[in-house]
């Protein structure tokens, strides 16, 4: 019993086994039968269709901006030097580093004492050469006085003379009294000429005295401006940068002492390339007196400050190309002499032009135009300006079309899309975040003790962290710069 019952187990075994691989050989077998007749049928190729996000060529009106990057420079300076040689006995409080002066103010003093000394020499040398003067006009006048005294008696020897000559005439007189006559008329005129000559040397005199009083007046007026130079003062109202000396120090003739820079008087200098400086001339070829827009980043804080292209550079300096501008501020609150800045210019308006992104078009100036049943066309574009990531271009022919805004080569003409028309992604406003009162208050803190900062930066800073939402960026940098 046992062998027939394992018998029928091993029969009953061997036939699920067979039943099984016949089942498995009949789904082997249809598969290739499906897989034979997949590939025996004609295969239609599918068109392939991307995806493009398209602009609209609309004409407008349309005002360039260029953009460079330039430096801030005083248009105002004054090197304050020693006019003389001394020590410095006196020092304005205000005399040092970014000190704040008012025009007419006295800056230092040099010692005036030899200055001094020879101020008094030259006003007495004055005064004797006044008194000299003095004493030769009251020669000459004795002298003139002499000379009327010589001509009368020169007169009245002559009319002796005449008498003696007319007594004579009449038979009256002699021979011998004529000729004393005559003799005494002769010394009278000698007598008249010594006293001219006498003259003549009192007016010498009296000429010598003037020119020697000239002579010491100009004297005494350099000995005053010697004397004046000993105090420097300010000239226009203005701070104080690279001051070198100090009270008690020994200085030299014309030797630096500061520099005067007036805050208020401030330009930026900047660099374009030849080709964006022949779009700022006008038609005469003068350069326009185009508006300026110069921004300063503190702490991710964008500073503004407006202004105006005032000249050009006379000539290009040695390894440099290009042309260099400069453009006067109106209201330079807040920038200092070397600041680095982006300067962007107004350039003349275009008309009748389109903008569109760089990406739309290529280096040749080509861009993929939608024409019938979405497939693209190629078309030709003007490029005038570049501006960041959008150019401005002149499309004839163009008007009204709608071209692929990111070109990829896996576009090209005759390839169907699927145009999406949803338009540009606004610009991305900048994040803002909440700070609780202890953060708050140390950034605050942070700015307040920051001495580098300018106040009207800290006001600034200040008030923006004052707001209940703050800019990002500014937070992470005022803590990277504390340290967190």
């Amino acid at each position: 019993m046992r062998f027939f019952r394992r018998s029928l187990v091993g029969l009953f075994l061997m036939a699920l086994t067979v039943g099984l691989l016949f089942v498995g050989g009949h789904s082997i077998y249809s598969a290739l039968q499906d897989k034979w007749a997949r590939e025996s049928t004609p295969r239609t190729a599918r068109e392939r269709v991307f995806s493009v996000n398209v602009v609209t060529l609309e004409p407008a009106t349309v005002t360039p901006v260029l953009t460079s990057f330039g430096e801030v420079r005083a248009r105002r300076t004054l090197d304050l030097r020693a006019p003389v040689g001394g020590t410095v006995v006196e020092l304005s409080p205000d005399f040092q580093e970014g000190g704040t002066v008012r025009k007419g103010q006295l800056l230092a003093r040099i010692d005036p004492a030899d200055a001094q000394t020879a101020v008094d020499v030259s006003r007495t040398d004055l005064v004797e050469a006044e008194a000299d003067l003095g004493d030769a006009q009251n020669a000459l006048a004795l002298a003139e006085d002499d000379l009327a005294a010589a001509q009368d008696q020169l007169a009245l020897r002559t009319r002796a003379l005449q008498r003696q000559l007319d007594l004579k005439t009449r038979g009256v007189g002699t021979e011998a009294s004529v000729e004393t006559a005559e003799l005494a008329q002769a010394a009278a005129k000698q007598s008249v000429l010594t006293r001219r000559q006498a003259i003549q040397q009192a007016e010498a005199r009296v000429n010598q005295a003037r020119t020697l009083i000239e002579r010491h007046r100009i004297n005494l007026t350099n000995a005053e401006r010697l004397l004046a130079d000993t105090e420097v003062f300010a000239a226009f109202d203005g701070r104080l940068s690279g001051v070198t000396t100090t009270q008690g120090s020994l200085v030299a003739n014309n030797e630096q002492l500061a520099e005067l820079i007036d805050p208020d008087a401030l330009e930026v200098a900047f660099r374009v390339s030849t080709a964006q400086y022949a779009r700022l001339l006008d038609d005469a070829g003068a350069l326009t007196v185009a508006p300026v827009t110069v921004t300063l980043d503190v702490l991710g804080t964008d500073l503004s400050f407006e202004g105006r292209l005032t000249r050009e550079s006379a000539a290009v300096a040695d390894g440099t190309t290009g042309r260099l501008l400069f453009a006067e501020l109106s209201d330079p609150q807040g920038l200092r002499p070397g600041d680095f800045v982006t300067v962007a210019i107004e350039e003349p308006v275009l008309e009748r032009v389109a903008v569109i992104p760089s990406t739309a078009v290529d280096a040749a100036g080509a861009v993929l135009v939608l024409g019938e049943d979405d497939r693209l066309e190629n078309g030709e574009v003007i490029v005038l300006r570049r501006q960041g990531d959008d150019v401005i271009v002149q499309a004839r022919g163009l008007r009204g079309r709608e071209v692929v805004a990111e070109r990829s080569q896996l576009l090209g003409a005759g390839i169907k899309v699927k145009p999406i028309r949803a338009g540009r992604p606004a610009e991305e406003a900048p994040e803002m975040v909440e700070l609780d009162q202890d953060r708050r208050a140390k950034l605050i803190a942070f700015v307040e003790a920051n001495g580098r900062l300018s106040k009207e930066m800290k006001t600034r800073m200040l008030a923006r962290l004052g707001e209940a939402k703050v800019p990002a960026d500014m937070v992470e940098r005022l803590e990277r710069r504390m340290g967190s």
